[in-house]
């Protein structure tokens, strides 16, 4: 169960009620947490005015420009860094205003917005903003955001066509209907911006459906995002976990795969890696492209096993109605949150883990010093 302000009634993090202060927003009062956190309840008609730009505390508290409300003007100055907040919300209306308006102040303020959000929504927020601006992309996140560690380089490349500028990304990566695979993560990734974009001028909202979503995940969004806002009121979320720091419960080792995957050893040639992930893939009638992918995929991985570890790995691979799914085990270990999740120079090495996710639906990894690494593959066996 989540509560009015978005805090979990079955979780340990109490709902922090912030102290009412008054500052002068666009000539009028307005309320602010007196944690520096601005909470401007709604304006009339129900349209929050959001944040005010800033620096995040070490709880997540900001005095923060950024979502619906922002005063209108030229471009507006880079300020320190990032903004990211997670907006719980009730229904398609609440969406629709709060969203519309944060897009809409951006664009007062001539700051780049992209909006990438799942279904028919990126429809509905493009009428509302009326007509096309070239200050305004709008992204495909059902396709893009099946495997989130796409959405950060995606986000990144938005950043880099506008340097000099603070942008605004809407981005809503979890949506009811995903997997539990997915959901977890699209939570990675979440924990992840605050580390890839801590010093990017940028004001990210992440949408949460607080009535479709289990309460669980809804509640991660207090451990992911320094700040949260729902109906109008933003707060510093007390159970902030910090930057880059992942939900304990989407770092469990993953499940064993089934006893009717088929498995294999490896140590100096991939070929037989290759050859079993192209067999099994045709025996299931999947598309070419779609094996040269996961062929691809497989063989990236697994020869880092060879070139990073001084032992072979294990290799498996087995399907279910709706996907094939290859999983690789080794004793390398990975410190870097975010590999595969930054586009390299071309003459740099290390363009596995990219490659990886440019052409999986899903990849999980678990990694650790102890225990090595586990990498999953996810492929759809059809077309969406």
């Amino acid at each position: 169960m989540i509560d009015a302000l978005g805090g979990s009634s079955v979780g340990k993090c109490p709902v922090m009620h912030a102290e009412e202060a008054t500052v002068s927003v666009g000539g009028r009062a307005a309320a602010r947490a007196g944690l520096g956190l601005a909470a401007r309840g709604r304006q009339p008609g129900g349209t929050p005015q959001g944040l005010a730009k800033g620096t995040v505390g070490a709880r997540g508290a900001r005095e923060a420009r950024g979502a619906p409300g922002g005063a209108a003007g030229g471009p507006a100055e880079v300020n320190e860094g990032l903004t990211h907040l997670a907006y719980l919300y009730d229904d398609e209306r609440d969406y629709l205003s709060y969203l519309s308006a944060f897009a809409a102040a951006g664009l007062r303020n001539a700051e780049p917005v992209f909006v990438e959000v799942p279904g028919r929504r990126a429809a509905l927020l493009r009428e509302r903003l009326g007509g096309e601006s070239p200050l305004v992309r709008y992204g495909a996140m059902t396709e893009t955001g099946r495997n989130p560690a796409r959405l950060i380089p995606e986000l990144r490349a938005f950043l880099d066509e506008h340097p000099g500028r603070r942008v605004r990304y809407i981005g809503e990566s979890i949506w009811p209907g995903r997997s539990v695979p997915e959901l977890c993560e699209a939570t990675r990734h979440e924990a992840l911006l605050n580390l890839a974009f801590a010093s990017a001028a940028v004001t990210i909202v992440c949408p949460y459906d607080v009535t479709g979503l289990p309460a669980s995940v809804a509640g991660r969004a207090q451990r992911t995002h320094p700040v949260i806002a729902r109906h109008g009121r933003t707060r510093a979320a007390e159970c902030y976990a910090g930057r880059g720091v992942v939900p304990a419960e989407c770092e469990h080792p993953l499940p064993a795969p089934p006893a009717e995957a088929e498995v294999m050893g490896y140590d100096t040639s991939l070929r037989e890696v290759r050859d079993l992930v192209t067999m099994h893939g045709a025996a299931l009638g999947m598309a070419a492209d779609a094996i040269t992918n996961l062929v691809i995929a497989a063989g990236e991985v697994t020869a880092n096993t060879l070139r990073h570890t001084g032992g072979g790995g294990t290799f498996w691979v087995w399907h279910t109605g709706a996907e094939i799914i290859c999983q690789v085990q080794d004793q390398g270990w990975n410190a870097d949150p975010l590999a595969g999740r930054r586009r390299r120079a071309p003459e740099d090495s290390g363009h596995g883990l990219w490659v990886v996710n440019q052409v999986c639906d899903l990849v999980e990894i678990r990694t650790s010093r102890a225990a090595g690494t586990v990498i999953r593959l996810h492929m759809r066996r059809a077309g969406p």
